[in-house]
């Protein structure tokens, strides 16, 4: 953060450097359209000019050196040259000479054209101190004196002229002397003005810094649905870089616009709807909204939820449970299942079962089995195994699973469809645990999509798009994951469908081997009925750099 302190100082342009610098451009810019004008009144009319009549050479010479003296000054001015005092000094000699000429030629102070030295010392008093804005104003009434003393010396002007001469410099060095507190005043203000300005600047950084340091997700959207404030968290959840500042919620998320004008319109009694992934696709996120004035209309603070991480510290909890019952149980559970098996074979091979004795022997064994693979699986979630990344060409893998997979089972090869999007893609992943995941995968995907012909499992290789991340998709055309069981598809013995077998464990143990390696594993709705799971894996380069 970066924080300014003014200074308190007695010298004004040192004080408020801005100030002096402004007056200064708008006093060289009243010169040149003083001049200006007062060149027209000379044009016109041309039979009897108001101003230059007695001596319209020197008037004309005045009023274009004034002219020309503005010009170039803007620029000087405006580059901050050569200094303040410098400045005041230069415009306020040039006025009073050119003043005095034009009043000269105009037949003396009468003409009026003196006045204009009260817009010269007036202005540089306000940024001067007390004693050089004196000193200007006593200048500038000395030429007026002189220029009204020449004037009577050749009887142009009477004696009593010398009045308004004396009066119009009098009022000069009283102007400069009370402008003083003034101008002090002014100054102190700026000064003032530019410290909040500082400390609202400070305040508006505190903020910031503290906002882009949180761990939270946040967003602050403002009365008219436009995007004021979010941090580098929120800011990779939904895709956006650094182009959010000032754009309408929906062209950042529209998911999310969704989510608060549905929040909105009902407030703290708003339903909203499932949870949406992040722009990678790697997490669902869910937001929460908190109002900043009223509800309805008003601003709104939005944290987003990172339920990955929420599910995570459950599936942990879980896990370790796991891992301690079956440190205890898995022994017991093995043994007597393996007695029934061994009894259940032995029973199957005499002669004098009947049919019904053969179909109840082969029930015993197929669920003996079932518990016995429970049971291992199990076992294999206690162990977790140290992971042994290694870089992998995940097209010439793909094939070579598809090969391996539907020859292993004498399935057609077209039973699975590989569809690459972007080649060649490589990420880091443990080749045992990759292959372990896909097997699951594509297991439930031949089992839950079963038609009336051949069942077709997709396998989609691409990259996300805006973060570029790989992934692969396990895609069906099955019956789908019912809305109110997709939270829970990854929880230990769940089964959507039990009148299909299995343990239960597949799809967890296939998320927890996922996390192992950095990747991601997610469900979604297939669009014209099935499944989609995808795998999002890490950054290959990103993990090195980590590790």
């Amino acid at each position: 953060m970066n924080a300014v302190v003014a200074a308190g100082t007695n010298r004004p342009e040192v004080l408020a450097p801005e100030f002096a610098w402004r007056t200064l451009r708008l006093l060289n810019a009243f010169r040149m359209l003083a001049t200006a004008f007062l060149f027209a009144l000379f044009l016109y009319p041309a039979d009897a000019p108001l101003v230059g009549a007695e001596r319209p050479e020197l008037f004309f010479a005045a009023v274009l050196s004034s002219f020309i003296f503005a010009a170039l000054n803007d620029f000087a001015v405006n580059q901050h040259w050569p200094s303040v005092p410098g400045q005041c000094l230069a415009q306020a000699a040039v006025d009073v000479l050119v003043v005095a000429a034009m009043a000269h030629a105009s037949g003396g102070l009468d003409s009026g054209i003196g006045n204009l030295l009260f817009v010269t010392i007036g202005g540089i008093s306000f940024v001067s101190t007390r004693y050089r804005a004196l000193g200007l104003a006593s200048f500038a009434a000395l030429a007026l004196i002189a220029v009204q003393a020449y004037e009577v010396l050749h009887g142009d002007s009477p004696t009593l002229a010398f009045r308004h001469a004396g009066l119009l410099g009098g009022l000069l060095m009283v102007m400069a002397f009370a402008a003083a507190p003034l101008a002090r005043r002014i100054h102190e203000n700026e000064a003032l003005a530019r410290q909040r300005g500082v400390d609202l600047e400070n305040l508006n950084q505190l903020n910031e810094y503290i906002i882009q340091n949180l761990r939270e997700s946040i967003v602050v959207v403002d009365t008219d649905d436009c995007v004021r404030l979010m941090n580098e968290a929120a800011a990779e959840y939904l895709g956006v870089g650094q182009r959010w500042r000032g754009a309408r919620l929906g062209e950042v998320s529209e998911r999310l616009a969704q989510h608060a004008r549905a929040w909105r319109a009902g407030g703290e009694r708003a339903t909203l709807s499932s949870p949406f992934p992040s722009a990678d696709g790697s997490t669902l996120i869910s937001p929460y909204f908190v109002p900043i004035g009223d509800p309805g209309t008003g601003a709104l603070l939005v944290f987003l939820e990172d339920l990955s991480v929420i599910s995570e510290r459950v599936q942990q909890s879980k896990l370790a449970a796991l891992g301690r019952l079956s440190a205890s149980i898995a022994h017991e559970i093995r043994n007597p299942v393996g007695a029934m098996s061994h009894a259940a074979q032995l029973l199957e091979e005499s002669g004098s079962l009947d049919d019904t004795g053969r179909r109840l022997t082969t029930i015993i064994e197929g669920n003996a089995r079932r518990v016995s693979n429970i049971v291992e699986s199990v076992q294999q979630l206690s162990r977790r195994e140290e992971v042994n990344a290694e870089r992998i060409d995940l097209v010439s893998w793909a094939a070579q699973f598809v090969e391996e997979f539907t020859g292993s089972r004498e399935m057609p090869r077209a039973a699975i469809k590989l569809v690459v999007e972007e080649a060649p893609i490589e990420v880091r992943m443990d080749a045992g645990h990759l292959h372990q995941v896909l097997t699951n995968l594509c297991e439930n995907a031949l089992k839950y999509a079963q038609t009336e012909g051949l069942p077709t499992v997709e396998l989609v290789l691409g990259r996300r798009t805006g973060t570029g991340r790989p992934f692969l998709e396990v895609r069906d055309r099955g019956p789908g994951i019912p809305t109110g069981m997709v939270e829970r598809i990854f929880e230990p013995f769940f089964r959507a469908s039990p009148d299909r077998g299995g343990s239960g464990l597949g799809l967890f143990i296939s998320r927890e081997l996922c996390e192992c390696n950095r990747a991601a594993l997610l469900y979604e709705p297939r669009e014209g009925g099935g499944s989609v799971f995808r795998i999002i894996f890490a950054d290959p380069q990103r993990w090195e750099v980590q590790a």
